[in-house]
């Protein structure tokens, strides 16, 4: 969580969001943070840019035997992408009550109609996620 957390702290005028892969051996092959605003891109979420970095680095979209580690619990697009993905398991510290899709508002992770379910694992520092995200958003007030 500490490498997602720095990826995070690059985020520039946009949600404070960051996110890395590892691969099974728990190298990292992909790191992101969001750029909707910066790329003027509505799917440039921090697990999409760091879904795509894996990618590339092992030259396949199957990410079996990967974890996504992210500060923030997926929507249902970043959820969607990594079951597509199919990443083995997906670790995140704040949950998301208004658009959470690993569990708090939906759980498409691990709904019995998923192609693929990853092993969900929740709350990691979370404290600290969600200070930076209540601080970038009390700034914005």
């Amino acid at each position: 969580m500490r490498l997602a957390l720095g990826e995070a702290s690059l985020t520039v005028d946009d949600v404070p969001v960051g996110a890395v892969v590892l691969d099974a051996s728990g190298q990292m092959i992909g790191r992101g943070h969001n750029v909707r605003e910066a790329h003027g891109d509505p799917t440039g979420h921090a697990e999409i840019v760091a879904l795509r970095a894996a990618g590339a680095s092992l030259n396949t979209w199957r990410l079996s035997g990967c974890t996504l580690v992210v500060t923030l619990e997926p929507c249902v697009m970043c959820a969607g992408a990594l079951i597509a993905a199919r990443v083995d398991r997906v670790v995140f510290g704040a949950f998301d009550p208004k658009a959470g899709a690993c569990g708090s508002v939906w759980d498409l992770a691990r709904d019995r109609a998923s192609l693929h379910r990853p092993e969900v694992v929740s709350g990691v520092a979370e404290r600290v996620c969600a200070l930076m995200l209540s601080q970038f958003f009390d700034r914005r007030r």
